[in-house]
């Protein structure tokens, strides 16, 4: 990859940073009688429900009572965190070490599609396994959707991240997992690594 001229990097998390899976989350509301076409949750696809616990126009016990309604069923708050968690995998101890490695030499950023729920499980799977309070400390900044009100691949969240931070387009690197995410940054003039499968490290 070629890094000549850049200053700056954004990373996604899930898929890039943190290995998820998004067929187990599918799976588990199944296992729970809500079907995929129920819930219509995947990586290029969601919800209008999905859509609203991400930029936080819902809350997490409002999610959890929708998806009650619609499905009829009697669920509990956690059978439904544990389904919806089921996608959270681990944060390799590599990638954290790649993250503070690069820290000092470039000005580093999060920017994530994530939800109050799932930032809670994988803060405390965090601490459980690295001893670590949160992903701050890896960046300059981290940026989370449910907290902004957008959501990628909305440009107005790109647009954002450069403009609080006085970052130059043509000097900042984004690294994601999802094709429409880095079609948004490559519209904004951000250069663009398109994961698809590689290990983020190698790429360093």
């Amino acid at each position: 990859m070629n890094l000549d001229g850049i200053k700056n990097i954004i990373f996604d998390l899930g898929g890039v940073v943190l290995n998820i899976d998004y067929h187990l989350t599918e799976e588990a509301f199944y296992m729970l009688g809500i079907s995929k076409e129920q819930i219509m949750y995947s990586k290029l696809e969601q919800g209008g429900l999905f859509d609203d616990l991400e930029t936080g126009r819902i809350s997490p016990s409002e999610f959890r009572n929708e998806l009650r309604e619609f499905s009829f069923l009697g669920l509990t708050d956690l059978e439904i965190d544990n389904a919806w968690n089921a996608l959270l995998l681990d944060l390799p101890k590599k990638r954290i070490d790649l993250l503070k490695s690069l820290k000092p030499k470039y000005r580093t950023f999060l920017l994530s599609n994530t939800n109050k729920i799932h930032f809670n499980a994988y803060s405390s799977n965090l601490k459980q396994e690295h001893g670590m309070d949160g992903l701050e400390s890896l960046f300059e900044k981290t940026y989370y959707s449910h907290n902004l009100g957008l959501r990628k691949p909305q440009p107005e969240i790109f647009k954002l991240v450069l403009d609080e931070n006085g970052l130059k387009a043509d000097e900042t690197l984004f690294i994601d997992d999802s094709e429409q995410h880095i079609k948004a940054a490559q519209s904004l003039g951000i250069r663009t690594h398109h994961i698809t499968g590689e290990e983020v490290v190698s790429l360093f």
